[in-house]
């Protein structure tokens, strides 16, 4: 059984996540700023924590855990993310740096906190977008959503070359719509062809097997193209 790691767990895709994986006997660390949805489910798999990706004291935390009770981490999942839906030019330099801090800056300070209890065998997943993928549709409003999206396709790229001989595995998700609240929020009335929990059930999947043939990846998971 693993050890898995999954931010944004309070909702949406992460919350499903969280509980596959307990269910299907894995020890999950379940991190979001919102802990309560987690700790609720009152599983014996599960630890939780309020957790803020921007916040050092937040990521100390995470080590100390896995110090204190795992030793090990094997799957690390990228799956917090912030979206900001207004037109570019009323997108505040503010706005900009509050996606950047969690959906790229807070991918990379958890990987730096998480990478050195991972063995070879381990597997990073980020969670992007199909927005964040050179040459698929682009939707106004989000600029500094997309573009972040984008930026930690690169980085994924860039952390597989540089640990490509010692592990562990690094690979990105860009996701076609799901329907979870952060859409309905960022775009009321659009239903998604995908439910949370079905996307939740193939990231599982892939979070524990995808090393096995990828590393350094980019995998489309959409049913449109672009």
């Amino acid at each position: 059984m693993a050890n898995v790691i999954i931010t944004g767990c309070s909702r949406g895709i992460g919350y499903e996540l969280a509980n596959l994986f307990a269910r299907a006997g894995h020890k999950v660390l379940a991190l979001s700023r919102n802990e309560k949805p987690i700790r609720d489910l009152n599983h014996k798999n599960i630890n939780s924590f309020s957790f803020d990706i921007t916040d050092d004291i937040s990521l100390k935390k995470v080590s100390d855990f896995i110090k204190a009770h795992w030793k090990e981490v094997d799957v690390l999942i990228h799956n917090a993310g912030l979206l900001v839906n207004k037109p570019f030019l009323e997108t505040t330099a503010e706005m900009f740096e509050n996606v950047y801090s969690v959906n790229v800056f807070g991918v990379a300070a958890l990987s730096r906190t998480v990478i050195p209890f991972m063995s070879g065998k381990g597997h990073v997943v980020t969670i992007s977008s199909m927005g964040g993928v050179q040459g698929s549709s682009k939707f106004p409003g989000l600029a500094a959503y997309s573009s972040s999206k984008g930026a930690v396709i690169t980085l994924t790229e860039l952390l597989a070359e540089e640990f490509k001989e010692t592990g562990p595995s690094f690979n990105v998700l860009a996701l076609g719509a799901v329907q979870t609240e952060m859409l309905e929020e960022a775009f009321p009335g659009y239903k998604a062809p995908v439910t949370a929990s079905q996307m939740a059930s193939y990231i599982m999947d892939f979070a524990l097997t995808g090393q096995q043939l990828y590393n350094g990846k980019l995998l489309q998971v959409s049913k449109s193209t672009p």
